[in-house]
């Protein structure tokens, strides 16, 4: 059965006179079956659900460099198709860590385990009033002091010159950052003692002594995933068109049975989409006239750390890169909203003429791509299509379910993926995709709308 729906499908598609000859081509070239095998190796337990930086992650890596290599794109990277960048992980120092908290004579011993102090320099507190503080007082924000907080609305202002911040509520074991932008000394350490919280609350005289060293910190080597498909215009060849996704996850983390936050749709859907668009492609013969340019990033769940290195070293310079569609969550149709079958979202959907070539193409392959009133604008912001914007280019994400069960959730594994409604969106994206990088005219931003200014602004310029 599922062989003859597949044969209806081609021919369904073959039998409409409004798709080209070669978007025929590229369309007969998606497959949810071929979707679902690389998925089920993405999203598998074996990659540790691809936390960044980890052996997961840099197993994602080689996997989609060898893809691209299959499908015969040229590697783009500055190795091979790799676009190589250094994190630093920071640790606590637990040698010679003391913490004691005294709370109305009574003393109490925090171990190492239950504390993460991630301050770059070390620390020797002795005798310094602690505090509990869920909204706190004039009195208490007069600095100086510890403070734990164990709120669970937003993070209050807490005061510059307070000793330490501790929160009770925060799970953070260690911080990876960017060197090239490393982060300010952090405001939030966390602290895993919750009868402390309880001894706070009605404590009249409370003080800590604490010594804890710098903390340790590690260089760990990341992967951007980059691979070309060289256009075949004499002049547009020189031009690009960006198709993204993110390929990390969450990791390991948690304490139930299942401890894989295995992130197959977020963003392992996006991702194997990438590979798969790239494939029908490359199918072509000749090519588009314009280069598309194929890139998975690391780190979008640390804050969009893959783009954002991209964003300060493009592979191909932004003043020749036309437009980008980032691909994310686009395997779930279980939205919580609602089922989401045979439509996709857009962010920004009226920032940019860009979002116009997959309306037209999802028209011809059965997609309604849609402005989702409540979430299009403010998702802008919340994925790797962000760091392209900022840079001038435009550049939008596109989805099936903005919200679904197991988001950031162990159960967000690669059975619960609708591969067919996966196969129908990415034909649609190889479509219009397609079309994007064979017009004479590149996409631009809308300048009458106050929300695309800035962009509008950074693309003038890229002139």
């Amino acid at each position: 059965m599922r062989v003859l729906a597949l044969l209806l499908t081609v021919v369904a598609f073959a039998a409409d006179p409004t798709i080209s000859q070669e978007g025929q081509t590229v369309v007969d070239h998606i497959s949810a079956d071929s979707l679902r095998g690389r998925l089920s190796f993405l999203a598998s337990d074996l990659l540790e659900g691809r936390a960044t930086p980890s052996r997961g992650l840099d197993l994602a890596a080689e996997y989609i460099a060898s893809e691209f290599r299959r499908v015969g794109l040229e590697p783009a990277g500055d190795d091979q198709y790799f676009q190589t960048a250094t994190l630093i992980t920071r640790e606590q120092n637990s040698d010679g860590f003391e913490m004691t908290v005294q709370v109305d004579g009574k003393t109490i011993r925090i171990p190492a385990p239950e504390v993460s102090i991630l301050t770059p320099m070390a620390m020797h507190l002795e005798n310094v009033p602690i505090i509990l503080a869920e909204n706190p007082s004039a009195e208490d924000r007069a600095g100086g002091k510890v403070i734990v907080w164990a709120g669970t609305g937003p993070r209050p202002n807490f005061p510059s010159n307070a000793a330490l911040v501790l929160s009770a509520v925060q799970s953070l074991r260690a911080v990876t950052f960017d060197p090239e932008t490393p982060p300010r000394q952090p405001s939030l350490n966390t602290i895993a003692a919750p009868e402390l919280v309880g001894f706070l609350k009605d404590a009249k005289d409370a003080r800590v002594t604490l010594h804890v060293g710098p903390a340790i910190e590690r260089p760990a080597k990341v992967r951007n995933v980059a691979g070309i498909l060289r256009g075949s215009g004499p002049v547009l060849r020189d031009t690009y068109v960006m198709l993204t996704a993110h390929y990390d996850h969450l990791g390991i983390r948690g304490t139930g049975a299942d401890r894989i936050f295995n992130g197959a749709n977020d963003d392992g859907s996006g991702t194997v989409s990438v590979i798969e668009v790239a494939q029908a492609l490359a199918a072509l013969n000749p090519r588009p006239k314009r280069s598309i340019l194929f890139v998975t990033f690391f780190g979008e769940e640390l804050g969009l750390f893959g783009s954002r290195y991209y964003g300060r070293h493009p592979l191909e310079p932004f003043s020749q890169t036309i437009a980008d569609m980032n691909l994310e969550q686009v395997g779930r149709t279980d939205d919580t909203q609602g089922p989401r079958v045979g439509t996709a979202n857009v962010t920004g959907f009226d920032f940019s003429n860009l979002t116009g070539f997959f309306v037209e193409a999802g028209k011809l392959t059965g997609v309604k791509v849609v402005k989702d009133e409540k979430n299009s604008d403010p998702y802008f912001a919340r994925s790797d299509n962000q760091s392209l914007a900022d840079a001038g280019v435009p550049a939008h994400t596109l989805s099936v379910a903005y919200n679904f069960p197991d988001y950031h959730g162990a159960g967000d594994e690669w059975p619960k993926i609708d591969y067919d409604n996966m196969a129908k969106v990415d034909r649609m994206v190889a479509l219009a995709l397609l079309n994007v990088a064979s017009s004479a005219v590149a996409p631009s931003w809308n300048g009458s709308n106050p929300a695309a200014k800035r962009y509008v602004d950074a693309a003038k310029k890229l002139k």
